[in-house]
């Protein structure tokens, strides 16, 4: 399923799309990212090729499930076969450090869309909320 995110009058072909996300981290920590604030590995942030930057994603681990939003701010990945390429805390959110690959799922978050602490949209939350009763 394909979505659309406008931005700045523009439509950006965007996703619920399937890819491998990698992460980076260490060696990059603190220098400049291609949107130009300095990269925090323990943030939720990524790199992707074409998103604009401060696009929200959702990236969902296919393996197990887990999930965390990340703010677009950087480029990248620079190897083909990825998708994604997310900050180290990302990839500790996601439980994928050990492997350094995941399979994952991404889905744009609209602008307005808020997101609860835990990265769960508040719709999702109400949601596991209801089933519980």
């Amino acid at each position: 399923m394909a979505l659309s995110l406008a931005c700045a009058g523009a439509l950006v072909e965007a996703s619920v799309s399937e890819g491998v996300a990698s992460y980076y981290a260490d060696r990059f920590n603190g220098r400049l990212t291609a949107s130009g604030v300095r990269f925090d590995m323990h943030a939720l942030t990524a790199a992707h090729r074409t998103l604009p930057f401060g696009t929200r994603v959702r990236v969902k681990n296919k393996d197990n499930g887990r999930s965390v939003v990340v703010t677009i701010n950087d480029r990248g990945p620079y190897i083909d076969g990825r998708s994604i390429d997310l900050s180290k805390g990302a990839a500790k959110a996601l439980g994928m450090l050990h492997t350094g690959l995941a399979r994952v799922e991404l889905r744009i978050l609209d602008v307005d869309e808020p997101v609860t602490p835990s990265g769960q949209t508040v719709a999702e939350a109400q949601a596991v909320l209801m089933a519980l009763f």
